[in-house]
Parts: C-alpha cells; sequence; structure tokens
C-alpha cells in the first residue's frame, strides 16, 4: 500500500497522508505508523501512534490494541504545501498535551485519521474534534473510517475538517465517499491573534492535593 500511495502522489503530483499502515516492530509487534508522502513520492515523515487503546466498552466490546502494537515514543510535524501538519492517530485524540506539543512545535494543521467505533462516536467525536482544533487554534483534519467490518466492529464515519474556531467545515457523515475544504493559512493567524492561546501557555507546576 505505501508503494502505491508513493506512485500515486508522483503520478498525480499531489501531497498524501497516509494515516494509518500495521508494520512489524523491532520487538515483534506491530507499530501503528502514519506517512506523510510529497508529491514527487518521497516519504516527508513517519509517526507511530503513541496511545494504545486498551478498553473494556459497556456494549460488551473489549480491545487490548499493546497484545499486538508497540506504542511509538515522538511526536511529528512536517511542512506541507498549506502549513506545518502534526501527526496524530485515532485514540491520541483524547490526549490534548500531544496537540500542545505539536502546535507548538508550529503546526498549523492536525492529522487525526481514525477509526471510533460507533458508540464512541456518537458520544465524543464530534466535540473532542472541535476541542482540538480550539485547543490549538489549529485546523484540524480527520479521515474516519464507517460501517461494518470483519471482525465485528461498527466504525462511526464523519471525516471531518474542523476550522481553528472549532467550526466544522466539512462533516462527510456515514459511508465511502471524498470531500473537499478550503484551508486558509491567514484563519490561524487571525484566531492566534483574537486569542493568543499559544503564547498564554504556562509549564503546570506540581499538584497539590489536600486531603
Amino acid at each position: 500500500m505505501l508503494h502505491a500511495a508513493r506512485a500515486a502522489a508522483a503520478d498525480h503530483g499531489v501531497w498524501v497522508h497516509l494515516g494509518s499502515l500495521a508494520l512489524r516492530g523491532a520487538d515483534g509487534r506491530f507499530v501503528n505508523r502514519g506517512f506523510v508522502i510529497d508529491a514527487s513520492g518521497a516519504i516527508r515523515a513517519r509517526y507511530d501512534k503513541i496511545h494504545l487503546f486498551d478498553v473494556d466498552l459497556p456494549s460488551g466490546e473489549s480491545w487490548r490494541e499493546s497484545a499486538a502494537y508497540s506504542a511509538g515514543e515522538g511526536a511529528s510535524v512536517v511542512a506541507t504545501p498549506v502549513g506545518a501538519l502534526g501527526l496524530s492517530i485515532c485514540y491520541d485524540l483524547r490526549f490534548a498535551a500531544l496537540y500542545a506539543a505539536l502546535s507548538d512545535a508550529g503546526a498549523s494543521l492536525l492529522a487525526i485519521p481514525a477509526a471510533f467505533t460507533q458508540p464512541t462516536g456518537a458520544a465524543h467525536w464530534h466535540v473532542l474534534m472541535r476541542a482540538r482544533a480550539i485547543e490549538a487554534a489549529c485546523y484540524v483534519v480527520a479521515a474516519a473510517q464507517s460501517g461494518m467490518h470483519a471482525d465485528g466492529r461498527t466504525t462511526f464515519g464523519h471525516s471531518l475538517v474542523v476550522d481553528p474556531w472549532g467550526e466544522v467545515i466539512l462533516d462527510m457523515g456515514e459511508g465511502a465517499g471524498l470531500g473537499f475544504a478550503d484551508i486558509d493559512p491567514a484563519r490561524v493567524a487571525d484566531v492566534r491573534a483574537r486569542i493568543p492561546v499559544l503564547a498564554h501557555r504556562r509549564p503546570i507546576p506540581p499538584v497539590t492535593v489536600a486531603s
């Protein structure tokens, strides 16, 4: 798949974010790795998913991603023609500190490809995507799996593009499809000037727990 994506990028002269591939890691388990490929077909960035999904859901579903996958150990931001892109994958969405780190490193767009299950997607997908966009004052681009899968999962879909103000400018709903959204780098600068959250961030001091 990676070879085909690189060839397609070069053939059509477009950048491609290949959000998630299962590749064998050094410890014998897999890594969940994303790639950014430029218009010549060259790999410009890689990212291994940091946060692993080990949960028991009220629906009866149980997932142990760490049984088969190793966690990534570093974050990644890559320069693209529409701005600096911060990389993440799926369950990473729930950990705001990652996106603070990506925006502090210069990201103006956040890629969050995902396969949220139907129950968690319906409850949390839109609100978390909007929150990440607002907190980081970044565009969020989130390609999402949708429908019933061979292993019994039902994924939520609703691929999104959210602007830095938290407005959803594209929602693909359920099912497969191809969507387009305009990315305006000036919008990022405007939002960050109106509410300068990046400039106002401070290290969090130790927490005092009173009994």
